[in-house]
């Protein structure tokens, strides 16, 4: 089992950056595949980034490519999203979440396993 912790969110001006962490517990973090979801009020939750186990491979949804950078440490067994080029439609809560296969690409919130409690990222105008 996986426990995971964000953090990292906050308020922010748009054209700013914030890095989300994803602490992750257990020695198993290195053979998920991790992903980052978020949510805004009143829409359904959404994936924004994926990467495989090794980090070998990354996936970002079209919104944000180009502005957001996913990656992994697996020896501190955290993830990550660097943030870059905030608009005023990034605001939402920020998830992470594993998946077993190790992949990384899944993008259905059904096909992942664990999750974490989410962190809100505001950005004004």
């Amino acid at each position: 089992q996986v426990q995971l912790v964000e953090s990292g969110g906050g308020l922010v001006q748009a054209g700013g950056s914030l890095r989300l962490s994803c602490a992750a517990s257990g020695r198993t973090f290195s053979t998920y595949g991790m992903g980052w979801f978020r949510q805004a009020p009143g829409k359904e939750r959404d994936f924004v980034a994926g990467i495989s186990w090794s980090g070998g491979s990354t996936y970002y949804a079209d919104p944000v490519k180009g502005r957001f950078t996913i990656s992994r440490d697996n020896a501190k067994s955290t993830l990550y999203l660097q943030m870059n080029s905030l608009k005023t439609e990034d605001t939402a809560v920020y998830y992470c979440a594993a998946e077993k296969t190790g992949w990384g690409s899944r993008k259905n919130i059904n096909e992942y396993d664990y999750w974490g409690q989410g962190t809100q990222v505001t950005v004004s105008s």
